[in-house]
């Protein structure tokens, strides 16, 4: 039992450092272009980001069961990735590069797993869907190709976004410019917030439920006193499931509704209880509000000089590739979608209006994570291992 709650506390430490770790991907821009000051960048992402947590669990479904052998997934393996996760954020925080929180959990239960099995199996390596390809579960389809993809489609969108704006633009007073994508800029960021939000907060929510699951199978939370019953947390998707959302506007008049039907239920998915989103969702927005100063200034200051105009446009790529994965349940990286973004942005200016040293930096930290975060858990087990905590 002690275990379960060390594995959740880990998960929420995980989920506060993802909230400062990223908050920059929210913020950067819209404080670089001097729209916001930092401080009510900081509020915008947080309220933002707590909001897109409560719409959907499909990220936070395919961390609980489409990724990893759940039997193997022991309580101490997951601490083991937690800690992974948790140890190269901060590195990277440290540093000041925008490396990905995504890659580094998904990393570290990876290697965690592997470690404890001693086999590739352990790991879901590709399920595909039974009518099309974006359907499927497994590392390969959910996390390899988005993690290839994403960037790509942010750099290509916001490259043609930036130049779109610059021919519509082009007889525009720069004074005008700057007045008319200051206001909307506030949108596009409070957009990025929400995506954020509705990405990064989710894959906590999976490895808690994970947890919750392999503890209710080995019947640790069989003798628990009633006023706990709620650790409990069968596997599979009951019919009683809602999200919050939904079960919101359920209860709203039917006047109100418009003609709103739940999402059909998934028997092969996990759910997610409701209390681990509330959760979940509250420790991100308090760690967003915590800042990230050091990756700000590496992606508002240091890679391309930013106006509101290109805040603007980087900032709904970004946003808009995040949305996109997260319906498709794809735990893409919010750092790659706004990067890449910028870096396209600031392409459609020129290619010499990049900072390459920065680029290569930031794409070396891209190319790292998941070996890396791997390498660390397969480690942490080992250790744990040789201390007989395995």
């Amino acid at each position: 039992m002690l275990l379960v709650f060390t594995v959740i506390l880990a998960a929420l430490v995980f989920t506060y450092i993802n909230g400062f770790h990223d908050t920059a991907n929210s913020i950067a821009t819209v404080v670089s272009t001097k729209v916001l000051s930092p401080r009510q960048a900081v509020l915008l992402a947080a309220f933002t980001n707590l909001i897109g947590a409560f719409f959907g669990s499909a990220v936070a479904n395919t961390i609980a069961s489409g990724l990893v052998d759940a039997q193997v997934a022991t309580m101490p393996v997951l601490c083991c990735a937690l800690a992974s996760a948790i140890v190269w954020n901060l590195f990277t925080w440290w540093l000041g590069l925008p490396s990905s929180s995504s890659h580094a959990l998904i990393g570290g239960l990876c290697g965690a797993v592997l470690a404890a099995s001693g086999h590739w199996s352990s790991i879901i390596w590709s399920v595909p869907g039974t009518t099309h390809w974006w359907k499927g579960s497994g590392i390969l389809w959910k996390v390899i190709v988005p993690m290839i993809t994403s960037p790509i489609v942010g750099f290509v969108v916001g490259f043609f976004i930036m130049s779109l704006l610059y021919f519509l633009l082009r007889n525009w007073r720069p004074f005008t410019v700057n007045r008319v994508f200051g206001k909307l800029q506030l949108c596009s960021a409070a957009y990025m917030g929400f995506a954020h939000g509705t990405n990064d907060a989710q894959k906590t929510m999976g490895v808690i439920t994970l947890a919750l699951v392999v503890a209710t199978k080995m019947g640790l939370f069989a003798g628990v006193p009633h006023w706990m019953s709620w650790l409990n947390t069968p596997e599979g998707t009951p019919d009683s499931y809602l999200t919050p959302v939904a079960w919101v506007i359920t209860h709203l008049p039917t006047c109100l509704q418009f003609g709103y039907q739940p999402p059909p239920i998934e028997l092969h998915k996990q759910f997610i209880p409701a209390w681990i989103i509330v959760m979940c969702a509250l420790i991100m927005c308090a760690g967003t509000a915590a800042g990230g100063w050091r990756i700000i200034n590496t992606l508002g200051h240091k890679m391309v000089k930013l106006q509101p105009v290109h805040g603007f446009a980087a900032e709904t790529t970004g946003a808009t590739v995040l949305f996109t994965a997260a319906i498709f349940g794809m735990p893409v990286s919010t750092t790659h979608a706004i990067t890449t973004s910028i870096m396209g942005v600031g392409c459609a200016k020129g290619f010499k209006a990049l900072k390459l040293s920065v680029v290569e930096r930031i794409v070396w930290a891209w190319i790292l994570t998941l070996p890396a975060s791997a390498a660390l858990a397969y480690l942490f087990v080992y250790l744990a291992r040789l201390c007989g905590w395995l």
